[in-house]
């Protein structure tokens, strides 16, 4: 008995659900005097007409498809890249300092005086001998009429600085090279640094640097 009354439970919602699913419509063929005939949905005909009642189901109504809302997934940004990471440049050791007992004196460094009263220092005893311009005449004794050209060779005297002041031989030595090279034209400067980064070695590795 109860599994009857669920059954008929169950027809009853089912009709009651194909009641709501279902549209009837009511179609009135009319006929006039005439014989002229007219269909209508859902009017009676007009007085006077020949009328026929037609009850259909009407197709059920499909709502309108409507897409779903777009879901906006929101990606990531990747993380930016990390900046390259330069080598570490491998850092020169100091230069080692000496012991005293280790200097030794400096080289030998000699003073020289020029031809025309002029002195400067050098490690060379015996420089090249310069040419000297010689004032030229014309055969008549003009010498704005002067034929040719001529000089004579010159040599520069130098001595040796002694052991004492050597030291400072050098540092002046030093002190002349760094004031050329720094007003120098550019091409003589990488050689003038070079110069005197060795003249500051001599001073820093001798007896002088102690």
């Amino acid at each position: 008995m109860r599994q009857l009354l669920c059954s008929v439970a169950l027809i009853a919602v089912a009709t009651i659900a194909h009641a709501q699913d279902t549209r009837t419509d009511t179609i009135y063929r009319c006929t006039d005097a005439r014989g002229a005939l007219t269909i209508q949905n859902g009017t009676p005909c007009p007085k006077g007409s020949r009328q026929q009642v037609q009850t259909i189901e009407a197709p059920m109504v499909i709502p309108r498809y409507e897409a779903p809302p777009a879901i906006v997934t929101r990606v990531p940004e990747p993380p930016p890249e990390p900046a390259p990471v330069e080598p570490e440049r491998p850092q020169a050791p100091p230069p080692a300092r000496l012991d005293d007992a280790q200097r030794l004196p400096p080289p030998p460094l000699y003073q020289c005086n020029t031809w025309d009263n002029d002195h400067y220092l050098s490690e060379d005893p015996e420089p090249k001998p310069r040419c000297v311009a010689l004032q030229t005449t014309g055969l008549a004794g003009d010498p704005n009429r002067a034929g040719g050209q001529a000089c004579e060779m010159k040599y520069d005297l130098c001595a040796r600085v002694p052991d004492g002041a050597a030291c400072e031989g050098w540092k002046q030595r030093q002190r002349e090279i760094e004031s050329t090279w720094r007003y120098a034209p550019g091409n003589d400067k990488p050689w003038l640094q070079d110069e005197f980064a060795r003249v500051t070695k001599i001073l820093n590795d001798t007896t002088c640097g102690g």
